[in-house]
């Protein structure tokens, strides 16, 4: 056993038992290495990774190669979840190195953190244009030992370049929120976008291919704001291919990471928290869209458009997905006190993908006369469709299939659900991957975000209470008891214990979390909390130079450099949600310089944004939000919260929204707001200036389709 079993991590604790003398992200090891004037190797990874996994049992476990380790080196392990900061910044080192990154991320450093190389998966021997993990541990000795200035230098340069960062990305400009919308083209962003659709099978680019959520919801809005058929068709278009996709498990629920096929057949099997509580909001978006042309096609003709295709079976899909991704989250992903698990493995039994993959003749075994029909819309065969095994996966709808094959829809949906719950709980008996325990704060305040918009969409009261569980939870279990601050917060929680300090997308998730349970709920709590954690961002992450925020708190000395995070990548940026927050709660409690912070720090990054959509999505939702005028929405009387969430199943991006029942409770939106004698009245404002109420839905949705 190493120090490793002392951590928390699951992914730590997995090592705990290498012959590799292990430490943590801890100061004992940087002090041992400048005792000692000896290099350190970081090594990084997380729980459910793949390639982590096969370098630990080719090389971490291997006595020979602990031993070359443990000689010439001082080793650290990190998890990248527990220490995105620590990931981050030689993540950055090994990019500007090798031109690429990924995990096992293993980065040579001076005693001081400085790194002087970098690079990935290494294997046991020379391969693929790759040294063995022995020639490089030798090479990278021998430099300390005869050629350290070299490395001294190397590590000079890189650290150079680390601390201009993505700050390069900025111009700087201060023209402020009264003069952004002169800069804006939220048509330029979208066509940008639309380069890298593909048409074919959905998504953006082509293999490996990820879920793309934040850019299906600015799709989703753009279409909302300007009638871009184009936006919409390819947003539904991508979520459908998903939808029927290997990336999405046909039993179980739930979106794996991400495609390595152009064609979302072969998923890379591990599933991510942050993944699935994306993916249910661009969902819930896209019902709610879907929803609102129904809903005034039904009740305000004269409103309605032409009807997409397949518009009710779109409904009934992305209901059914939201659903079961949801009963998969709270099945297998949630704690018994409230709080989210992170991950699942994609490896069981040492192979990836071993649980979910299935033999022909399995099947047949299982579901007898109803494999024929089962297998041939699940494209099961013989020989399988990835590596002598079968994905289960939908070439074509439902519907579709059913009426090539003269079957009622209805009666061929419940007929595979049947044969689905007979193999699902057959799955259940197989050796389960492993579940990454650690809960996550940021993470997890996405996926209350996600329940919200499940809610909105879908009104299901569970989906509610979901979210007010685990916001309470979140709030009490991640308080840092040492710091006498309820506002102040730690990242990580495993077994009742929570560690080291939160970091910025920690409190820009739970912000935003917060103002999207205000608008499931009404209770002032919410909004205020939000305001109190916005202080604290301000106070200990703005960077004075910029206005942007720093990753890292101010006063954290175990780190190299603080950066300023600005890429939207498999999670938001914490800096394009900040931009969101201020947004919002700079109109709920009328905070002009929160609006315009948010519209300089748009500014400083618009150009990048219009030339690189993609990787920045979450921003460019902050440019479109700019750009359009916000939706102040205000419902007062005694039935405004009732007729709010019945307002809010429609899709209105970009509304910011209040109701009150008797008290304003101070919020500005609602300020002089008198029910008087009608049961609700629905108030359209625009910087505090309201259209005159009208006392209906309908009413209300008229006035919002009015340009003028």
């Amino acid at each position: 056993m190493n120090r490793l079993q002392h951590e928390i991590s699951p992914y730590l604790l997995q090592h705990a038992h290498n012959p590799v003398d292990w430490y943590a992200w801890r100061p004992e090891a940087f002090e041992r290495a400048r005792a000692e004037q000896k290099p350190i190797l970081v090594s990084i990874g997380y729980a459910t990774c793949h390639w982590c996994h096969v370098m630990e049992r080719e090389s971490f476990e291997n006595p020979e190669v602990a031993a070359l380790m443990n000689a010439h080196f001082i080793n650290i392990k990190v998890d990248r979840e527990e220490r995105p900061d620590v990931d981050a910044i030689y993540m950055d080192a090994c990019q500007m190195l090798t031109g690429g990154g990924g995990w096992p991320l293993n980065c040579f450093l001076t005693p001081e953190g400085k790194p002087f190389y970098a690079g990935t998966y290494y294997p046991p021997v020379p391969a693929h244009n790759r040294p063995s993990w022995t020639e490089l541990l030798s090479r990278m000795a021998e430099i300390w030992k005869n050629e350290r200035q070299l490395a001294l230098d190397q590590a000079e340069r890189l650290t150079t370049g680390l601390q201009k960062g993505e700050k390069a990305l900025l111009r700087s400009l201060d023209a402020g929120l009264d003069k952004l919308p002169e800069l804006l083209n939220p048509a330029k962003v979208f066509m940008s976008l639309s380069e890298r659709f593909d048409r074919e099978a959905g998504g953006f680019g082509g293999a490996p291919k990820f879920p793309g959520a934040m850019s299906i919801k600015f799709l989703l809005a753009f279409h909302a704001y300007s009638g871009n058929q184009d936006a919409l068709e390819h947003a539904l278009f991508s979520l459908d291919k998903m939808i029927q996709g290997g990336i999405y498990d046909q039993l179980g629920g739930g979106f794996a990471r991400y495609a390595t096929d152009r064609a979302w057949l072969i998923p890379h099997f591990e599933k991510m928290l942050y993944d699935n509580a994306l993916l249910i909001v661009a969902l819930s978006d896209a019902h709610k869209l879907l929803y609102n042309k129904v809903w005034v096609s039904a009740h305000a003709p004269d409103l309605a458009g032409p009807e997409p295709t397949a518009l009710m079976e779109r409904l009934q899909r992305y209901r059914d997905t939201i659903a079961e991704t949801l009963e998969f989250v709270e099945r297998e992903m949630t704690h018994a006190g409230g709080g989210f698990f992170s991950a699942l493995d994609a490896d069981s039994e040492g192979e990836e993908g071993k649980f979910y993959v299935w033999a022909k003749s399995e099947i047949d075994a299982l579901l007898g006369a109803d494999a024929v029909v089962f297998n041939d819309f699940y494209d099961v065969s013989e020989n399988g469709n990835w590596e002598h095994h079968n994905i289960l996966w939908r070439a074509e709808s439902y519907e579709a299939f059913a009426a090539k094959h003269g079957m009622p829809a209805a009666e061929f949906r419940k007929r595979m659900a049947d044969c689905r719950k007979i193999l699902f709980e057959a799955r259940a008996q197989r050796i389960r991957p492993i579940t990454d325990e650690k809960v996550l704060l940021g993470w997890n305040a996405l996926m209350v975000s996600a329940y919200a918009s499940a809610y909105e969409a879908l009104a299901i009261p569970g989906y509610k209470e979901a979210a007010l569980r685990n916001i309470h939870f979140l709030l009490e279990a991640f308080r840092n008891p040492a710091s006498g601050s309820a506002n102040n917060l730690l990242h990580t929680w495993k077994d009742g214990k929570a560690e080291y300090p939160a970091f910025l997308e920690d409190y820009a998730y739970l912000i935003a979390a917060l103002l999207d349970v205000w608008e499931i709920t009404f209770d002032r709590q919410y909004v205020d909390r939000a305001a109190a954690l916005m202080e604290e961002v301000l106070q200990y992450f703005q960077d004075a130079e910029t206005g942007l925020f720093f990753f890292t708190r101010i006063g954290q000395e175990d780190i190299l450099l603080r950066k300023v995070e600005l890429y939207d990548n498999a999670t938001p940026s914490s800096n394009s949600t900040m931009v969101l927050n201020l947004q919002r709660l700079g109109i709920l409690l009328d905070r002009r310089d929160w609006r315009d912070l948010a519209g300089r720090m748009l500014e400083a990054i618009q150009e990048t944004v219009e030339r690189f959509p993609q990787a920045f999505a979450r921003w460019a939702l902050g440019l479109l939000q700019a750009y359009f005028p916000p939706r102040e929405i205000a419902l007062v009387g005694m039935e405004a919260i009732q007729k709010s969430q019945a307002l809010k199943r429609h899709f209105i991006p970009n509304g910011i929204w209040a109701a009150a029942e008797k008290e304003t409770d101070g919020l500005a939106l609602l300020e002089g707001k008198l029910p008087g004698e009608s049961s609700v009245l629905y108030y359209l404002c625009r910087d505090f200036a309201c259209l005159r109420p009208v006392e209906t839905e309908v009413e209300f949705l008229k006035m919002l389709a009015d340009p003028k």
